[in-house]
This record gives structure tokens, C-alpha cells and sequence, in this order.
């Protein structure tokens, strides 16, 4: 059965509930590592009323224990979230575990705690000093973000056609997709040959080139491309045109995100490509307002996360 380790997010958010209420069921398809000390998960599960599973497997030593403060941010929180991940990847990469799977973490909890990445993915990138990509979603759309955790003013600046060429390239043979891929132009209307912006330039140069270098052969308006052409980014998601494509590439987090999350909130997950380990996540931040709260929980991500493991393995 393969073998995955749980990084357990944030302890004063949703995550190990999640982990807690969902071991029965994800037991059943894994073997899972969770990567949380008894003396901390006696205490979440105690907070929680949750009785632990006889076979709720965790590893000691992760980091030193505190008082959990349900929807609090606080750096004890953010310094074992981190030490959890750290944990997690260090398994993967001794090939102790198959993959991992990482529930939620706060960013200011990780800054509290001194930690320099702003995510996850940061993290891997550095990790293993290579191009991590990050793609978002689910079997019935998938969206991979170009630009991730930066700020508005920076993304156009951002856009280059090398650095865009070999993220198509890259993307293309982690992703394996089985259709054309929707590339969406950064600006309105695509830039409108150039009236509302010229950015699409660069964009459909590193298309072509990715086009090129995926199939030597490719000859533009006789093969069907891997790329799209820069596409209308407000008519993209329209159901006529999700009709063409499971996959996109969107220039920024909130262009791809905010329509992926209108459609498939509950049931999106992450998906780290481009690396030596296979990394899956949850879609979804703590929740700290509900937090420990006795509320029941809608398990989708993290079911579709572990799922997704078991698929591409």
C-alpha cells in the first residue's frame, strides 16, 4: 500500500480534524504517516472531543509543544506547522514515504516563526533547487499559475519569454495533458493587438516556442497545438470555452484561482509538479473561524488530494 506522510498544517486551525474525522476512510486507499507528536495530537483531540484511532501512526521529535489557541496566529503554531513540512519532505526525499500531503498552514503564523517562504511551494522550490510549478483544481479543470505569491504590480514585469517558455515546456511533461492547454493573455480583451497592452507579444513568442519544442514537427494552423493562443482572460472560464480544455496557465494567482475556486471550491486540490516528490494539498486555507468549534467538515480536498496520489503513482 503506498505510503504517504501527512504534514499537519496549522494546529489552531482545521487540519488535524481533518486528519482525525478522515483517517478511516483514507486508510483505506493509503498508508499514512502523520507527522504530529502524541503529546500535541492527545491535546487537539481532547480540544476537539475526536477519539485517535488505534492506527493513527505519528512520528515524535517534530517540534518543541505549546498550547493550542483555536483561530489564533501565533508563531509556536507557524514553527510547528513548518517543522511538520520539513518532516514530511525529508521523508519523501529518503524515500521512507511515497509522497506527501500537506494540510493547511497560515502565512503569518510561518512569518511569526521566522520562517523566510511565503508557502509551501516556495519552500520545495529551494528544498530542491528546482522549478516547482504550482497547478490548482480538480479531474474536471486544472489551472497552473505562472506567478504565484507575488504582488499585482509585479506580474507584468514578470513576464519574459524564457522564463515563460520553459514553464509551458516544464508543465507540459509533469502535467501530461491529454488536450490543448489554455493560455490566458494577462491583460483586457487579451491586449486587443496591442491597444490595451503588449504583453501578449511575449506571451504567444513563448507559446510558439513551447509548441515548437514539445513536437519538433509542429507546424501552426496544420497540427493541434499544445498551447492555445493567448487567451481572452473574463471569457476563458465560460462554459463554451471549458468546453475546449481540463487544462490553463494563468499569469497570476487570483486570475486562475478566483474562477477555479467559484467552480470547484470543495473539491479543488494542489498539486506541486516539476519536482523529485510527489506533493499534494488541500485548496483551502485553516479556517480558523471555524476552528475547533464542533462544526462538520467538508472533506473533498483532502480526500481528492490523497486520491490524486494514489492516481499518478
Amino acid at each position: 500500500m503506498i505510503k504517504v506522510a501527512i504534514s499537519i498544517g496549522d494546529l489552531n486551525g482545521i487540519g488535524i480534524q481533518l486528519a482525525l474525522e478522515n483517517h478511516a476512510i483514507l486508510s483505506k486507499e493509503i498508508n499514512p504517516l502523520y507527522c504530529i507528536d502524541e503529546a500535541m495530537l492527545k491535546q487537539a483531540a481532547q480540544k476537539l472531543n475526536i477519539p485517535i484511532p488505534h492506527d493513527f501512526h505519528t512520528i515524535e521529535n517534530i517540534a518543541p509543544s505549546f498550547e493550542i489557541e483555536a483561530g489564533v496566529v501565533t508563531k509556536e503554531s507557524g514553527a510547528y506547522a513548518y517543522a511538520s513540512f520539513v518532516k514530511a519532505v525529508e521523508l519523501a526525499r529518503k524515500q521512507e514515504v511515497d509522497a506527501i500531503c500537506t494540510l493547511p498552514i497560515h502565512k503569518k503564523a510561518w512569518e511569526k516563526a521566522g520562517v523566510a517562504y511565503k508557502g509551501h511551494t516556495d519552500a520545495l522550490r529551494d528544498f530542491f533547487d528546482a522549478e516547482a510549478i504550482m497547478m490548482l483544481g480538480c479531474d474536471k479543470m486544472y489551472v497552473a499559475l505562472f506567478t504565484e505569491h507575488i504582488p499585482l504590480k509585479e506580474v507584468a514585469s514578470s513576464i519574459n519569454e524564457k522564463d515563460l517558455t520553459r514553464f509551458l515546456v516544464d508543465f507540459y511533461h509533469t502535467a501530461r495533458p491529454t488536450s490543448t492547454v489554455g493560455v490566458l493573455g494577462l491583460n483586457p480583451h487579451a491586449g486587443d493587438d496591442g491597444v490595451l497592452g503588449d504583453e501578449e507579444i511575449i506571451i504567444q513568442k513563448a507559446i510558439d516556442n513551447a509548441n515548437v519544442h514539445i513536437n519538433p514537427n509542429y507546424c501552426r494552423g496544420g497540427d493541434t497545438p499544445t498551447y492555445s493562443d493567448p487567451l481572452v482572460p473574463d471569457v476563458a472560464f465560460t462554459p463554451n470555452v471549458r468546453k475546449n480544455y481540463t487544462h490553463y496557465v494563468a499569469m497570476y494567482h487570483d486570475q486562475g484561482l478566483a474562477p477555479l475556486k467559484a467552480l470547484y471550491f470543495d473539491e479543488g486540490i494542489n498539486v506541486s509538479l516539476n519536482l523529485p516528490i510527489l506533493r499534494t494539498s488541500v485548496d483551502h486555507g485553516t479556517a480558523f473561524d471555524i476552528a475547533y468549534k464542533g462544526l462538520k467538515l467538508n472533506a473533498l480536498s483532502y480526500i481528492n488530494a490523497i486520491k490524486y496520489i494514489g492516481e499518478h503513482l
